[in-house]
């Protein structure tokens, strides 16, 4: 087995690096204080070509792949989580027109996409369908060359900031009941909602969306009707929640190098605490679930590079690293004690951002099903 990562993608982490504490981390206060979208290093990141990381070339994209995704989200959520996720956001939102499209979809969305001309999210969570996507709500009827859609989506992240929007319907009954449309936001009868204000992420909009007979255009079918399952659960199993790992690679990243540092400064008693056994062993067990995440990970995402089934292991990866990411936030907190819960300290807002991630494309819960599934039907 070969762990070594090509000159290529050790470039793609160190550039990224730089383009993260340069561009990004001057920017971390400001949106922990507004929560406002900072546009400018959307922009800036669509330069640096990173929206098209999974867009083929012949549409304008890099297709540097899976792995080198992976890579790109630990460093850029090492220094800010919430610019991780609305990065994988908007990959995951590309990655069904580039999978699922067709010609004239691809030639139509892709190229504008790869240079962050357009922003893209997808849209499946209902207040009645989140985990359980069946339990969608949201009604699209044809009519003439148009879909008219009707329903609202909830906790869709950045679907007030993206132009072009994945979203399920349903088109009839039971598991084929369920279709796949691009939507732009430009449409007749699309509406935003509210905008929700969370602990976390700040800086990465999440709300509501509304379709009040929203004409759609025949030609913005996602394959066929009845593939929209198909469709979202593709993206959803082995790109969100490849993205959520990666999100949570960056905070682990990120707790394990504040922990070491405040450790290391940080005197009592007439020594660094670093010295103290309790302190070593919450740093110890913040680098094994690093080390851990990472094997899973970049393994999860190595193997969608090389076309191999990998839902089950999107699922473990997923899991492990968003729950790794929770408790080595909070053992950051306690390393740095009365510190950790102040402010000016990040280590507060890493715990606060790692507990988003757990119910994001999927709760943990669900990924325990999965897996379950798997193990069920192999060691009979």
């Amino acid at each position: 087995m070969d762990f070594q990562f090509s000159s290529q993608q050790d470039l793609l982490r160190k550039s990224v690096r730089e383009f993260s504490e340069g561009a990004i981390f001057p920017k971390v206060q400001q949106m922990e204080e507004t929560d406002e979208v900072p546009w400018d290093l959307y922009k800036e990141m669509a330069k640096q070509q990173y929206m098209g990381i999974l867009i083929p070339k012949e549409y304008g994209g890099t297709a540097f792949g899976n792995l080198a995704r992976m890579i790109m989200l630990e460093e850029v959520g090492r220094v800010s989580a919430a610019m991780a996720m609305a990065l994988q956001i908007f990959h995951l939102g590309t990655v069904p027109i580039a999978d699922f499209g067709n010609e004239a979809q691809k030639k139509k969305y892709l190229p504008a996409l790869a240079k962050g001309e357009r922003l893209s999210t997808i849209a499946v969570t209902e207040a009645t369908g989140g985990s359980d996507p069946t339990g969608v709500q949201t009604a699209a009827k044809l009519q003439g060359d148009h879909y008219i859609l009707n329903g609202r989506k909830c906790f869709i992240t950045h679907g007030h900031v993206a132009d072009t929007i994945t979203i399920m319907a349903k088109t009839g009954e039971g598991p084929k009941g369920f279709s796949a449309f691009i939507v732009e936001k430009s449409f007749p009868g699309f509406k935003l909602g509210r905008k929700e204000k969370k602990f976390g992420l700040h800086g990465c909009n999440t709300g509501e969306i509304a379709m009040e007979n929203c004409v759609v255009p025949r030609e913005n079918l996602l394959g066929n009707e009845g593939d929209g399952l198909k469709v979202s659960m593709a993206a959803i199993s082995e790109v969100g929640r490849a993205g959520m790992a990666g999100c949570g690679l960056g905070v682990i990243n990120a707790c394990l190098e504040a922990s070491v540092k405040f450790a290391n400064e940080r005197v009592l008693g007439g020594k660094p605490i670093s010295q103290h056994q309790a302190i070593q062993w919450m740093i110890s067990d913040i680098y094994m679930d690093l080390e851990t995440s990472r094997l899973l990970s970049y393994r999860a995402a190595w193997m969608k590079d090389q076309k191999i089934r990998c839902d089950v292991d999107m699922a473990m990866a997923k899991f492990y690293a968003t729950e790794a990411a929770v408790r080595c936030a909070k053992k950051a907190v306690d390393i740095h004690g009365g510190y950790g819960y102040m402010m000016e300290y990040p280590v507060q807002r890493y715990y606060r951002d790692a507990e988003i991630l757990i119910a994001s494309a999927g709760t943990s819960e669900i990924q325990r099903i999965v897996m379950a599934r798997k193990a069920l039907t192999s060691f009979k």
